[in-house]
């Protein structure tokens, strides 16, 4: 079962798509993502989920702060369980649901991001293009970057310019974050720690 981890709608369990065309964050992954944003201080003001899926990671960061999430996913069916989840969690009017292809969707002009989670699929060469095509010019200038990527391969050190803050590694799975300003660490090398 998936779980929001924290906040407002802490335990609330979300809905599922049938198939295997969806991998969700795992909730370990989840849970240590968004406990490093935590306590670097990330604005959570303005989210953008990228492959939204379940809408997990945006519905996580709605239910640890007051700000609003726009989901952008590709599959028609996977935005109506989205807003079903939003609504299950009590997060409806905070959350917008966007039936689009990552790289072809635009935000509104003078949208400005604060947070951007992504989990694109871990065989997609291309994904990591078509969140830099969606989210390019809508970036605030503290934005933190967020990708799901497999733990098998490298993240870049630098994602539309900002650099990499952490790789973290979580079984077959990775979380890059990418920020402009670093705390007191430096990039995270080799791309793994637990």
């Amino acid at each position: 079962m998936l779980r929001i981890v924290a906040g407002s709608a802490r335990g609330l369990t979300l809905l599922q798509p049938t198939g295997r065309g969806t991998r969700p964050t795992s909730g370990r992954l989840r849970e240590a993502l968004f406990s490093m944003l935590e306590a670097a201080d990330v604005d959570f003001s303005e989210v953008l989920d990228l492959y939204a899926g379940t809408g997990a990671l945006g519905i996580e960061a709605l239910s640890r702060g007051e700000g609003r999430s726009t989901f952008v996913e590709s599959d028609a069916q996977t935005c109506a369980l989205i807003r079903e989840n939003l609504d299950r969690c009590k997060l409806g009017e905070r959350g917008s649901v966007v039936t689009a292809q990552v790289g072809r969707w635009r935000p509104p002009a003078g949208q400005a991001y604060t947070l951007v989670v992504a989990d694109p699929p871990y065989d997609d060469a291309a994904a990591w293009q078509a969140v830099a095509d969606s989210v390019r010019g809508s970036l605030a200038h503290d934005a933190v970057v967020a990708i799901e990527h497999s733990a098998r391969l490298p993240a870049p050190e630098t994602f539309e310019g900002i650099p990499r803050w952490r790789d973290r590694r979580h079984g077959d799975g990775a979380v890059a974050i990418f920020r402009r300003t670093a705390i007191d660490e430096p990039a995270a090398e080799g791309g793994s720690q637990a």
